[in-house]
Formats: structure tokens, sequence, C-alpha cells
């Protein structure tokens, strides 16, 4: 089956394409490598499946190539690609989220509402809620985002609804919360505290520690993006959070980096930031009934695999 992942270099995208192609599908991944972090990076995660029969690789700007051509021959898009970070969502980089996260997805669902494929599933964030006010957050709260990256990815989704509830686009939306594991990109907090505590460098932590967030590993957000890819009976515009059903505070993680690495962790303690939600946490339980997905990976033993993993990027004696 033709399957288009958008952003496939990228720390979900290559996990899942690796996993489409194990499980004996064609995928075709595009991805512009865009400098966000080191294109390097990206360039490593993909480096066991280049040589990949079913796997064509298209090196280009999402903006700019024709979404129709892409889909030729492709029956199941995995829409991934787009600008992430709260932070740098805020002035003059507002500009790269409006094009990356929303005109981008609407290209693309034009080009699959002409194409007709068999489902359309994009990724969404937990950024969308905001400080929500009810926890764990069900899908069916109202989102307020409050950061500029947020506002784009409630947009984008709301395209997908919208294209999927007056044209019967087969969308599905997954609100992704926190996601961790090996690749993870070098902006986000695990890797940063994983990396600090490794190297004996300091982790600049925003705020006091109690801001908390749903965990998610990896593994799982792959398993999420094959249910949504395939599970029958999806209502075209349908949105699900992506979630563990547990939660922790930075405080915490800092203790269970210290305690899984066997490293002390450095902390320069610094004022939080506009844009940074205090709490998130997502109720699965659409996911579970909807898509059949459930998180199954406890966070002390995802950060445990994920420190495995940076240890193996360590460079020899380090």
């Amino acid at each position: 089956m033709g399957i288009l992942v958008t952003g496939c270099a990228g720390f979900i995208g290559s996990h899942t394409t690796e996993r489409l192609l194990a499980d004996g599908h064609e995928v075709r991944g595009v991805d512009a490598f865009t400098d966000y972090y080191d294109p390097g990076l990206k360039r490593a995660n993909l480096a066991g499946v280049l040589d990949h029969p079913c796997f064509e690789l298209v090196e280009g700007d999402l903006a700019s190539l024709d979404p129709v051509a892409l889909l030729d021959g492709v029956e199941r898009v995995l829409h991934l690609a787009g600008q992430p970070g709260v932070r740098a969502s805020w002035a003059d980089g507002f500009a790269a989220y409006v094009e990356r996260n929303v005109e981008v997805t609407q290209r693309l669902l034009e080009a699959a509402r002409e194409v007709g494929v068999e489902r359309f599933a994009a990724a969404s964030s937990s950024s969308v809620y905001g400080d929500a006010a009810t926890f764990p957050t069900p899908e069916t709260t109202l989102p307020r985002p409050v950061s500029p990256y947020g506002v784009t990815k409630l947009a984008a989704e709301h395209l997908c609804t919208l294209y999927g509830t007056n044209f019967g686009v087969p969308t599905v939306s997954l609100r992704y919360f926190t996601v961790y594991g090996p690749r993870q990109r070098t902006d986000m907090a695990i890797r940063r505290m994983i990396d600090a505590a490794l190297r004996g460098t300091t982790f600049p932590l925003y705020g006091d520690g109690s801001a908390s967030r749903s965990f998610t590993y990896v593994a799982d957000v792959v398993e999420a993006n094959l249910a949504a890819l395939f599970a029958d009976g999806v209502p075209p515009g349908s949105v699900c959070n992506v979630a563990n059903d547990d939660t922790a505070t930075v405080a915490e993680l800092v203790e269970l980096v210290e305690r899984t690495t066997g490293c002390p962790l450095a902390v320069e303690r610094l004022p939080a930031e506009a844009g940074d939600a205090r709490r998130t946490g997502g109720s699965t339980e659409l996911a579970r009934r909807l898509l059949g997905w459930a998180p199954s990976t406890a966070l002390a033993d995802g950060v445990a695999a994920q420190v495995a993993w940076a240890r193996e990027q360590l460079p020899a004696g380090g």
C-alpha cells in the first residue's frame, strides 16, 4: 500500500517510516530538512531506510512541491511535517509557523480531496488546549492555545475537520502530548536533561519546576499513527488525544533522569517563558474507543530506553 509520510526524517516521522516499511508498505517520504535543529541529525534518522526498496525520499518544501504529484500512487497520508516549538513562534518567527503548519496543510488537503485518498492522518498537538481547566482533558474541551504555535496547530486541525465534514476527506487529527524517546528533538526537555546529565553540562529550567506534562513514548505514538491510518470506521474530521495516562512535573523528571543516568544534573533556573502551558494531561478514552489505541510504556521505562540510546550517541570515551 502506498503511503505518503511528510516530515519523514523527523523524530516521529523516521520511527513511523521504519515501522511502515517493516510492515510491508511502500512509503514515499517528504522532508525539507529545515534548520530548526541540525539537518544532519534528521539525515541520520533516515540512514536505516534510504536503501530500502520500498522507500522513496522526496527532498523539498511542501510549500512549493506539487501536492497532487506527491499523492500519485498514494492511498493514505500521514502528515507530520510542520514548524515545531513554542518559544520561536512569537514575533517575526510566526510567519514560518503560518506557512508550514497552516498553508501547507491546506494545500495537502486540497490535493487529498482531488485525488481521493483513503485516509489523511495529521499531527496536531496538546498545545491547542493551552491551560485547560479539566484533567485528564477530553477532546470536547474548548481549545484555548497560549502560544502562536498552538494557534497554528489548532488552525491546521480545524482545516482537517472542515475538509472531513464538508467534502468527506477521511481526516483524523492526533493531538500528541509531549513525545519523547530515542531521536527526540534536541530542543525538547527530556533530550536536553539527559544530554546535560551525561555530558556534565547545565540544563536550563524555565519556571519553578512545578509545570507538569503527559509524556508519551515514541513507540506508543507510532502505534497511534498506524491506528489512525488503518482503523476502520473512523468518522471524517475526527480528533483524538495521543497521551500517556500518567503525568510528571519537570522537577520529578529531573529526579528521574538523575536516577536513570546515575549522574547529577546541574540546573540553571530561569523565569517561565510566555506560551508554556502550566499543565497538560489528555484523556485517551476516545482513542481507545475509536482507534483501538492505548499507551503502554511507563515513563520510567521510556526514559531508560532514551538514556540507553543517548549513551550510544556519546563520542568514544565520552
